[in-house]
């Protein structure tokens, strides 16, 4: 009963969201560029390009920038923080990325301490090394990958995940939340002892240029891009949009809500009541002195982004 009184109160819903005339910053900073540079440098002493990026926007965040390592190295695609995507579009993910070209994928989520998908990952790539002539290294024993993808979407994560399966060793290189904590390619780690494998980790780069405003906001929203480049208002209504378009209600009760809402700013209400962000304040109106409430719009948007991001509104892929 509760579905179907969701389902009929959105009928009225957006169908499409109307970004206006807003643009998305692009974030290109100076370590990005260079970042770039330093990629196509090495590329020569790399055995294999691993591609790491979101689940949840499999399609949006890949940079056409790295196409041209990709042409010309063995290539895996790595679908990251799969806890937090909608597994049940994994086949139709994979069938249209096999007619981008794209077939060697794996889902992951390295965050996890023993994830039976990251223990794969030596096999296939060792595999696929030995699918290509490996040119200027091939008297080498040792195997060297490469670590590249848009910011945020767990390229350090996997690192350490790597260790401490195969090593059983501690962290390598620091993990964040936002996107920006490596800003150069860093001295190569080794990830494994037999075959020896050493892993270079690389800045997280956005491409210069991002195709269009939705395509920058999911990548916003999924945190590979500064919230304060675009508004939280703005990524916290995109969100509602997508949540409601997906029919994810969870967040009705998550927040009090009663039943799902299409208003950004009645959502956000309820969420600064619930979390107590509220301010009493005095106003002077025709009839005298009165005191209302005003709710922090800011703290409920920022909450209501990081509760998707921590998947507690539901599993999504917003592609």
């Amino acid at each position: 009963m509760k579905l179907y009184n969701a389902l009929r109160n959105t009928a009225a819903f957006r169908q499409w969201f109307d970004f206006g005339e807003r643009e998305v910053a692009h974030w290109f900073p100076g370590h990005m560029a260079k970042g770039i540079k330093q990629m196509r440098s090495t590329l020569k002493n790399v055995d294999c390009i691993i591609e790491i990026h979101d689940a949840r926007i499999p399609f949006s965040g890949r940079n056409p920038l790295f196409q041209e390592s990709l042409d010309v190295k063995p290539h895996l695609l790595i679908l990251n923080k799969m806890d937090l995507a909608d597994l049940s579009s994994k086949a139709r993910i994979l069938k249209k990325l096999e007619r981008c070209g794209v077939r060697n994928v794996l889902y992951t989520d390295s965050l996890k301490q023993t994830d039976d998908s990251v223990k794969k990952l030596v096999p296939t790539v060792t595999e696929l090394i030995k699918s290509k002539p490996r040119f200027n290294r091939d008297e080498s024993s040792n195997y060297c990958l490469m670590v590249i993808g848009v910011p945020n979407v767990g390229k350090s994560s996997l690192t350490n995940a790597l260790r401490r399966t195969y090593l059983k060793k501690g962290r390598a290189t620091r993990v964040g939340g936002e996107p920006g904590i490596t800003k150069a390619i860093l001295t190569r780690i080794q990830v494994c002892e037999r075959p020896v494998i050493h892993l270079l980790d690389t800045p997280g780069v956005l491409p210069p240029k991002i195709e269009s405003v939705e395509t920058g906001m999911k990548l916003a929203l999924c945190g590979t891009i500064l919230d304060h480049l675009v508004g939280e208002d703005i990524i916290a209504d995109y969100l509602l949009f997508s949540l409601n378009r997906l029919q994810k209600f969870s967040y009705v009760e998550k927040y009090d809500l009663g039943e799902p809402s299409d208003d950004i700013q009645n959502v956000l209400k309820h969420i600064a009541v619930k979390l107590g962000k509220t301010q009493r304040v005095k106003a002077i109106t025709g009839v005298g002195n009165i005191t209302i409430t005003i709710p922090n719009y800011t703290i409920a948007a920022y909450d209501f982004i990081r509760a998707f991001r921590r998947g507690e509104l539901g599993r999504m892929v917003l592609d």
